[in-house]
């Protein structure tokens, strides 16, 4: 894989945490919206499965949390994603910064 693929797919599908993280800081969200809303946002595409993995496992860590509404399930931020989406901001600036 070429450098410029290998860094936009390391900062985008395999760190979609952040892309949902920053999604639901902005309203709740349904898990099957996901894949369309990030690819209206940001531009790309994640595997739908993908997408419900990485919603499960940021629930389980408690960077969202989940409630049925209409008989869907419905995520929300936590104060504990928003300081961990706060803080990969700040990675990137330095980064950024850096070069």
């Amino acid at each position: 894989m070429l450098p410029l693929k290998r860094l936009q797919k390391s900062n985008t599908i395999e760190n979609l945490w952040l892309y949902i993280l920053t999604l639901a800081r902005k309203k709740p969200i349904y898990a099957y919206v996901l894949q369309k809303e990030i690819k209206k946002q940001f531009g790309f595409k994640p595997g739908r499965i993908t997408s419900y993995r990485v919603l499960y496992r940021l629930e389980k860590e408690c960077l969202v949390k989940s409630n049925l509404k209409n008989h869907k399930r419905i995520y929300q931020i936590t104060a504990k994603g928003k300081a961990e989406l706060e803080e990969a901001k700040e990675i990137y600036k330095k980064v950024l910064k850096m070069l």
